[in-house]
């Protein structure tokens, strides 16, 4: 907050100085006859609420640009260099036959500066592509099912990712589309506190994925403009590019799936990695609530899988040792039957009331 103020009075200084010899240099211009003071602190004045009121979007603008740079890798970097070039030895080669129309050196000026963006977009976008068309396909990459991994802001957020790829189970690069990163910073600088905590959090997520050699990230340009909705954009970006999307969004892995695009979604693992129970086997759970049908207690394990245990509700609030009797496959998740184990299966004998003695 305090480098955010600095920021704004040194902006604030600067515009000052602007407007004052925006009006000193206007003042020389005129007559004489002309207020020349009254000229100059108009203008100063102009410089300074412009500068003040400037300064926050021109910050916020350094701000993306520096992250977009320090998050886009070496290699597109230099495809998206290479491509500005051969913009502007085109823009050079056209404008020797423009120079001499009218206007002819501010198109050339215009011609310039369009082609080396457009040149630096293919480059970004297209490095892959320009790469297997100059130096050949890379023979190991064509053996992998999935090319690349697109991720959305939810599985950026969630953060597992980062654990994940750690691992090194993940040897396809992970692309990062310029579109996902801007909604990730909209989010980040969101006025509700829960939205901007986890905006921020994807973005931490990414600055530790970036350090990580380990780790392909890729911040790639968008090949077309956002129409719609996002997920929508994720899904046509996708297919078009034959990648696979990585989500924890439901509506948008069922959206893919339909288009022919390959998800693979993190809950989904999780649930795959979970520990099964067989038939027999022996397990510990705390009995924490009552079953649905009579007698029937309810609990789970540590990793959130669901065990119903028959005639246990006798054991409310107890930590057991129950025999797992089956095990059901639901699209919640799994789910544990058991019965109590041992001596716990045992019910306490009933107390009889002793019998009064006569007088």
């Amino acid at each position: 907050m305090r480098s955010e103020n600095l920021a704004r009075v040194l902006g604030a200084g600067l515009g000052v100085v602007g407007g004052f010899l925006l009006g000193y240099f206007m003042v020389r211009g005129i007559s004489s006859a002309h207020p020349g003071w009254a000229i100059i602190g108009l203008t100063t004045l102009e410089g300074l609420i412009f500068a003040y009121l400037g300064t926050p979007y021109v910050l916020g603008g350094w701000r993306k640009f520096n992250f977009r740079l320090t998050a886009t890798p070496l290699p597109d970097m230099l495809s998206g260099l290479m491509g500005m070039i051969v913009g502007l030895v085109i823009a050079v080669l056209i404008g020797v036959f423009v120079r001499d129309l009218p206007y002819g050196y501010g198109v050339s000026a215009v011609l310039a500066l369009l082609l080396a963006v457009q040149g630096a977009s293919v480059g970004l976008t297209r490095r892959a592509e320009l790469m297997a068309l100059f130096f050949g396909r890379d023979k190991d990459s064509s053996n992998h099912r999935v090319p690349a991994l697109l991720l959305d802001t939810s599985v950026i957020i969630d953060g597992r990712i980062l654990d994940i790829a750690k691992t090194g189970f993940l040897d396809m690069p992970l692309i990062i589309l310029s579109s996902v990163l801007r909604e990730l910073q909209t989010v980040a600088d969101s006025a509700d506190v829960t939205r901007r905590r986890r905006g921020r959090r994807g973005l931490d997520v990414l600055t530790d994925m970036q350090k990580e050699p380990a780790i392909d990230l890729q911040v790639t340009e968008d090949d077309a403009p956002v129409t719609g909705d996002i997920d929508n954009h994720l899904v046509r970006t996708a297919k078009r590019r034959g990648w696979a999307i990585m989500t924890n969004d439901f509506n948008l892995n069922r959206i893919a799936r339909l288009e022919g695009v390959a998800v693979l979604n993190l809950n989904e693992l999780a649930q795959a990695m979970r520990p099964v129970a067989i038939p027999g086997e022996e397990i510990v759970v705390t009995v924490a609530r009552e079953g649905k049908e009579p007698g029937q207690g309810v609990g789970s394990l540590d990793d959130g899988t669901m065990v119903v245990v028959q005639n246990g509700r006798r054991l409310l609030n107890q930590t057991i040792t129950a025999v797992v009797t089956s095990v059901i496959q639901t699209s919640a998740g799994r789910m544990i039957f058991a019965e109590p184990a041992g001596a716990e299966t045992r019910r306490p004998p009933a107390r009889v009331k002793p019998r009064e003695e006569s007088a």
